[in-house]
């Protein structure tokens, strides 16, 4: 699949995402960052969501188009086991596990190519790209599809080991109160619980697959080129100045913070690549002109991501709460959101939502978030989607689960002031009560009035002289073309 291009002095970056939608949405938009600004591009996809990605786009979309080409590593899964979206621990365990060998194979086959590969985007959850580079003696940049306070949650995991508070001693720190004490020792970060780092060292079992994971990602960053976050100056100053004072200490690459990317995408509209989608899953654009008949800011977009499961009970609470509110809803509900079991509501639902409201399984998100009508996002948290509700100029209603969504709730509800947490055990009056106030209570208006300023900071930062551009630029400079920094830590 590669093209044979006799262009010998282009930098060549191998770009590789964690197998997962939300990151390889994020890599490929970064991806086409870099590719304009010169470099030849191979985006590695998994053998199993390339071909979902060719059935999502259609089988000439990933055509070699120039200087930008695809390639394949299989990830270690047996065929039946695969496609299962509800097991990414085994997903992650298999990636740690059997994908350096591979990887390794297509660089040195790349290598041997007419471009010779200069520097690594990895996932920053993908710890065996370091070893790969090392042995090619390029710059590694470990890309984290977070916050920079979602990546300062996980980069605590081997302080919480070494304070014997991580695995925890016995399931009673999960309901005796100790979830719920402040840390104090997080540089830059007040009020902070434990409940609210990042989900995966909440567990008993020092063998946790999510747990190791996540720390063997962070001990191995520190022998990386660059740490590159999701985020913007404006919005994280306090954090980004925290992480950029580890650098300064030697216990930290440089950080970049290099979004939000759509917006920075959007600065370059003429893009060759504009075309090549983003989704692993068919999305549904009629829910687009659907949206066409709403009034300005009258829908409620409800998309938990495509990650999260959730059990059947929920799905009726959230449902029933959405109906009783009379508003216009976007419903996605994908085909295994619910753990276990096909995703279903009952017909007496789907009578009384019938002609106001619209479920697909799957949509365009940025464009369903920028389009007038919505005027709400009842959402999991998830990094990717905070920041696009952000982008868009979206008040949020929060329900975090898993990962990094209760830090990003937590700082969208108390620190930013653009959204609403609904509780864990979800009620239909509450889900009610709470999309009525932000669609049009007094606090869903300062929301709205919050959300649209942060919007404005986040496309100034993303303008030609914004500070998301001039640090993209330094990340090209000081580190992907600079081989001189290799090794170095």
């Amino acid at each position: 699949m590669m093209s044979s291009l006799g262009v010998s002095n282009k930098p060549h970056a191998v770009c590789i995402p964690m197998p997962l939608q939300s990151h390889i949405k994020a890599m490929l938009q970064l991806a086409q960052l870099l590719h304009h600004r010169g470099f030849h591009i191979t985006f590695v996809n998994t053998e199993f969501n390339h071909k979902r990605f060719l059935k999502s786009l259609g089988p000439n979309s990933l055509d070699p188009l120039p200087d930008f080409c695809f390639e394949t590593i299989p990830d270690g899964l047996p065929n039946s086991v695969a496609g299962d979206t509800q097991n990414t621990p085994l997903l992650c365990d298999s990636v740690r596990r059997n994908c350096l060998d591979p990887f390794r194979n297509l660089l040195n086959k790349l290598d041997g190519n007419m471009i010779p590969v200069t520097c690594i985007i990895s996932d920053g959850f993908l710890a065996f790209t370091i070893t790969a580079a090392e042995e090619l003696g390029i710059p590694v940049a470990q890309f984290f599809t977070l916050s920079a306070i979602g990546f300062m949650g996980c980069k605590q995991f081997p302080t919480l080991v070494e304070k014997g508070l991580a695995p925890l001693k016995d399931e009673s720190c999960l309901t005796n109160g100790f979830l719920d004490k402040v840390i104090d020792w997080i540089p830059g970060i007040k009020d902070l619980h434990f409940r609210d780092l990042p989900g995966s060292w909440r567990t008993t079992n020092p063998d946790n697959i999510m747990f190791n994971f996540t720390l063997d990602a962070v001990k191995s960053v520190l022998k990386a080129s660059a740490v590159l976050v999701h985020t913007f100056d404006a919005l994280e100053p306090v954090v980004l100045d925290s992480l950029s004072k580890s650098t300064s200490a030697s216990l930290l690459p440089p950080v970049y913070a290099v979004g939000p990317l759509q917006l920075l995408l959007n600065q370059i509209p003429e893009h060759p690549l504009k075309s090549v989608g983003y989704s692993i899953w068919k999305e549904e654009t009629e829910c687009l002109h659907w949206l066409n008949t709403k009034a300005i800011n009258s829908v409620v977009y409800v998309n938990f991501g495509s990650l999260v499961v959730i059990k059947p009970e929920h799905l009726i609470e959230f449902g029933w709460g959405l109906a009783k509110s009379k508003l216009p809803f976007l419903w996605i509900i994908r085909s295994d959101l619910i753990l276990g079991e096909s995703a279903t509501l009952p017909p007496e639902f789907v009578a009384e939502i019938e002609g106001r409201s619209l479920i697909a399984s799957w949509c365009p998100q940025e464009q369903v978030l920028n389009h007038p009508s919505v005027g709400a996002f009842l959402t999991h948290s998830g990094w990717n989607s905070t920041i696009e509700s952000i982008s868009a100029g979206v008040p949020m209603l929060c329900w975090p689960l898993i990962g990094d969504q209760p830090i990003n709730c937590r700082y969208v509800c108390n620190k930013w002031g653009i959204g609403m947490e609904i509780g864990s055990d979800v009620k239909r009056d509450e889900v009610e009560k709470l999309v009525k106030e932000l669609m049009g209570g007094e606090k869903g208006k300062k929301m709205k009035t919050n959300v649209m300023e942060w919007k404005t900071l986040a496309e100034k930062a993303s303008s030609p002289l914004g500070s998301s551009t001039i640090t993209l630029d330094k990340l090209v400079n000081e580190v992907l073309l600079n081989k001189a920094n290799v090794g170095q830590k």
